[in-house]
């Protein structure tokens, strides 16, 4: 057991966390991370590796400067183990991958990602405190609007001035008694339109294309299919969209490990793939390829790796339960990729196209290849000073006090599959409407109500509806939102001030001076 103070205490491992520790030293304020994590940068390191950009031209700061250095690591053809640079197909989803002109990499492997973040650790000294879980029950302590310490379950304590919640959950921000939502709320409540529950609504290519029925041969219903009402359209709800891994894989033999076989694996939990893929053809369309003969493989199609309506309990589960549920898509995505490569009944052109597939070997070595990062695509989100809501990402309302920007699709995973009026399967929630040019996220966003507290920052689980956090949940945003994040904190110790009262004026000068972009 110890005790550690610091200027700026920063809970989580993720993409924005390091960020935001390395702009609060560029300050010379005292930082200190404290994660779950012992892998640093959650998705950006975790498998997420083909950037959902949106317009490069809205990124800035060190965000920008995190995929500059990948540039500078691709740009060592000693770190091309796998292909030639010249033979990487330069290709990105509507930039390219290796961009000369802004000199960034926006597709990177998982462990280049893991090793630029250790290099931003150890080039600023930056003290970590890896494994350590917040005791979210008994381990914060507040007076006068302030967090005053938090506690880890291992007896440590951690003293600071200002705190910063750059966790996937929000645990901080929940324990310390701040607002938040769960789930959709409904269109009525922010006059939105993309909200609420979407029965009807089909975007992208997630969802049946074909009559298929519920019902199995035994009269059984197929697994992973729920026989409850969906809901009204446009109506809130407590459920939130598919979690799944992003999956780095290979097609190099010589780096290709086959799939593994995962415990309790049945292949008749994945009947209903048989049925989804039937008469499509378009099955490895997602998988994207980045550097070394590796992709960043999502979820696509009706049945594919997002784990639909696994996930609801996962936001204020205990860390127990959440690592049961963690272990359970796991499983799930591990028989999937099995069954896809092994089962006969497989549509032929999956089953031989999955042979050429299988784990990197020189990938998540520290967990037996396999991505220790779950995609936490959406959790709690604050409800705090102002709430970004469909109206500003889509530009119909003007965004005051920005700190940075997002440009990215309103984008939302599936949340539910169900049987339809006409008895059929479809899934639920998916949506996909472009944001007609980049805007603006305010500061009033990324702090909690000012009678809740007043020393806590949220860059991540920021104070937004569902749909509006589809665009905004992009790992650029997420760093760009934590460089602004510690910059703001560094005012509110400057001036012994709340940070819901520091200087916007000052703010936006220091971020412009740091190469953030507030506008277009």
């Amino acid at each position: 057991m110890s005790e550690l103070n610091t200027d700026i205490l920063i809970y989580g491992g993720t993409s924005s966390a390091i960020i935001a520790a390395v702009q609060a030293k560029r300050l010379g304020k005292s930082v200190i991370i404290v994660c779950p994590e012992t892998r640093l940068g959650g998705l950006s390191s975790g498998g997420l590796g083909f950037t959902d950009s949106g317009n490069t031209s809205a990124i800035g700061g060190l965000s920008l400067e995190f995929y500059q250095r990948l540039y500078s690591y691709y740009g060592d053809e000693s770190n091309w183990f796998w292909e030639k640079s010249t033979d990487f197909c330069n290709v990105g989803q509507g930039t390219t991958a290796i961009d000369h002109e802004w000199k960034a990499a926006w597709s990177f492997e998982p462990k280049a990602a893991k090793q630029i973040f250790e290099n931003f650790i150890n080039d600023h000294q930056i003290t970590v405190c890896r494994d350590e879980w917040l005791d979210r029950e008994n381990g914060v302590e507040t007076a006068d609007g302030q967090i005053k310490s938090i506690t880890m379950h291992s007896g440590n304590r951690y003293e600071a001035q200002v705190f910063i919640d750059a966790s996937y959950e929000g645990d901080l921000m929940a324990a310390a008694g701040v607002s938040y939502h769960i789930g959709r709320e409904a269109n009525s409540v922010y006059n939105e339109k993309w909200n609420g529950v979407q029965t009807g609504v089909l975007h992208h290519k997630h969802w049946f294309s074909h009559d298929v029925s519920p019902y199995q041969e035994n009269e059984k219903l197929f697994p992973y299919v729920s026989s409850e009402d969906p809901g009204e359209y446009g109506e809130g709800d407590n459920k939130i969209q598919a979690y799944c891994f992003r999956m780095c894989m290979t097609n190099h033999s010589y780096n290709r490990i086959p799939f593994p076989k995962p415990d309790a694996y049945d292949p008749e939990k994945y009947a209903l793939f048989l049925e989804a893929w039937k008469d499509r053809d378009d099955f490895f369309e997602k998988f994207d390829m980045i550097p070394n003969c590796k992709t960043d493989t999502n979820n696509h199609g009706p049945f594919s790796s997002d784990y639909i309506g696994k996930n609801w309990n996962y936001p204020d589960a205990s860390h127990e339960e959440r690592q049961a549920i963690i272990a359970d898509h796991k499983r799930y995505q591990m028989g999937l990729l099995y069954f896809a490569q092994n089962d006969p009944r497989v549509p032929a052109y999956i089953h031989e196209g999955m042979q050429d597939w299988g784990l990197p070997r020189d990938e998540y070595t520290e967990t037996d290849n396999w991505s220790p990062q779950l995609y936490i695509r959406e959790a709690r989100r604050m409800v705090g000073e102002q709430v970004m809501t469909e109206a500003e990402v889509m530009s119909e309302r003007e965004v005051t006090k920005s700190i940075g920007m997002g440009s990215y699709a309103l984008d939302s995973h599936n949340i539910q599959r169900y049987i339809t009026a006409d008895g059929f399967v479809q899934n639920e929630g998916d949506i996909g409407i472009h944001a007609p040019k980049a805007y603006g996220i305010s500061y009033d966003c990324l702090v909690p109500k000012k009678d809740e507290i007043q020393n806590l920052l949220v860059p991540v689980c920021m104070s937004s509806s569902h749909i509006a956090f589809g665009s905004i949940r992009m790992e650029p945003v997420f760093m760009v939102l934590g460089h602004s994040a510690a910059t703001a904190a560094s005012l509110a110790i400057d001036n012994n001030q709340a940070v819901q009262d520091v200087d916007y004026d000052i703010l936006r000068e220091l971020l412009l001076k740091d190469g953030q972009v507030l506008s277009l």
